[in-house]
């Protein structure tokens, strides 16, 4: 592991975070489950080229985003296998407690709404629309 990754594991761990981000000095952190907070990192035309990423759960929605903006590596405490080839395929290594055949929803009743939605998307550029329409249908 690397300092950056280190640092935002032991963040994630110590804090109530749901994601960590860490470069040398700069931290994000968001307590936003989901994918909301990358979401809100694309909103805001933040790029996280050279971040090294904590996050509790990375489905395949959340791994599109981590390639789309930029994240150099991930550590998750669970991730989903189509995540895990999703960061695969960037060069993105990945660091996972758990790695699981996809993400289950809240209720665990059935996948996730965001897995779902990213199935069939290979290209990161196209994820935010998908997750946006899925987003909008859960209101």
């Amino acid at each position: 592991m690397t300092h950056d990754l280190t640092r935002a594991v032991a963040l994630l761990n110590e804090q109530d975070y749901t994601c960590v981000l860490v470069k040398g000095d700069t931290v994000l952190t968001s307590r936003e489950r989901g994918v909301k907070p990358l979401m809100a990192f694309l909103a805001e035309g933040v790029s996280l080229v050279g971040f090294s990423a904590a996050d509790k759960v990375v489905g395949k929605a959340t791994a599109l985003l981590y390639a789309l903006l930029g994240a150099e590596r991930v550590y998750a405490r669970v991730a989903s296998e189509p995540a895990a080839e999703v960061l695969r395929t960037h060069g993105i290594p990945l660091e996972a407690d758990t790695v699981v055949p996809a993400i289950r929803n809240r209720t665990n009743t059935g996948f996730c709404p965001m897995e779902q939605a990213t199935r069939d998307i290979t290209d990161p550029k196209n994820a935010p629309k998908a997750i946006k329409d899925a987003l909008e249908q859960l209101k």
